[in-house]
């Protein structure tokens, strides 16, 4: 069989199981005015098995999006909000003691669920981020002796501030790189701020309704993972990556702004990333704009800049920009 048949067939399959794409979409836009671009993303998220990092000035519906988009979705959810005074087993659970027994037995914290959102993440102490990296990277969460797997689908919807510092503790770059995406949420335009203000005036309570299983979500990233991908897709991809480590080997000279590039969990992440977006828009194969449209949130927070690019205001997503457009595409 040839791979023209098997695209075909992949295609057919695809345009059966991706049913649910539109209906979610259009539950969640029964609340959510807007923001196509984040929902998109959270949908990629789970498709592909990653975390995202939400960024953005409060009151962009950063965290009515997620809980709304984990409402339509037959799964647990959990909401915590980090403060400086949270403790580890406030997040993933502890030993309580029974003296009736004598004996210990576990507290399973809220992060034994299918979606946690994990609110203002960077306003925790390092001991509770550092606790969130196992479940992250592991899926798995330690109580005392005991090792407790988490639930499949488990996805970490982490949304942070970018202009209030002020008793907040920046995120470890290991944690960072844990976040398949880094997601810049805007302002909404005119007319859909004019819409927002309109439903929340008239107070009309929506309730969503449940779309899409937790074993659906795993048999769709079944579908997602045999996305068809051209050995050229692929040099393509590590050489976007490779190019953020050893600009000069592509003839670009920014060896002097960039202190660290991507490591290789970008490599994994972008082609991940980028079958989850063919798969939304009904295809069963990778195009290299495909790979250009879920760069920037893959990349954006797996770059370093040096000193010397922060005094020329010359940012990781610049330098991003720069990359993709001087590798030659396929």
């Amino acid at each position: 069989m040839n791979k023209g048949i098997d695209i075909s067939v992949l295609n057919e399959e695809i345009a059966r199981e991706s049913k649910f794409v539109d209906l979610l979409f259009q539950e969640i836009g029964r609340i959510i005015v807007g923001q196509n671009y984040m929902v998109e993303r959270l949908l990629i998220g789970l498709l592909s098995n990653g975390h995202v990092l939400l960024e953005g000035v409060p009151g962009l519906a950063k965290t009515l999006t997620v809980r709304t988009m984990s409402e339509t979705i037959s799964a647990g959810f959990q909401r915590i909000q980090f403060t400086p005074d949270l403790l580890p087993a406030d997040l993933i659970g502890t030993m309580i003691y029974n003296p009736k027994s004598g004996e210990f037995s576990p507290y399973k914290g809220p992060i034994f669920t299918n979606i946690v959102l994990a609110d203002e993440i960077n306003r925790a102490p390092p001991k509770v981020q550092s606790a969130l990296l196992e479940a992250m990277q592991e899926r798995q969460v330690t109580i005392g002796t005991e090792t407790y797997k988490l639930t499949d689908p488990f996805l970490v919807l982490a949304t942070q501030n970018p202009i209030e510092q002020e008793g907040t503790y920046p995120l470890p770059e290991a944690q960072v790189d844990r976040f398949m995406l880094k997601l810049k949420v805007l302002y909404p335009d005119k007319n859909e701020e004019r819409q927002i203000m309109d439903r929340i005036v008239e107070g009309c309570a929506i309730e969503v309704k449940e779309i899409i299983s937790p074993e659906e979500i795993i048999k769709a990233r079944d579908i997602v993972s045999k996305v068809y991908m051209d050995d050229k897709i692929k040099d393509y991809i590590v050489d976007i990556v490779i190019a953020t480590r050893d600009p000069e080997r592509y003839g670009l000279k920014l060896k002097e702004l960039i202190e660290y590039g991507a490591s290789p969990r970008a490599t994994i992440n972008l082609a991940l990333a980028s079958k989850a977006y063919a798969f939304i828009k009904r295809r069963g194969y990778v195009t290299p704009a495909d790979v250009k449209s879920v760069g920037m949130d893959v990349l954006r927070h797996r770059i370093i800049v040096t000193y010397e690019a922060e005094a020329e205001e010359i940012s990781s997503e610049d330098i991003v920009k720069k990359i993709f457009d001087t590798i030659e595409v396929p």
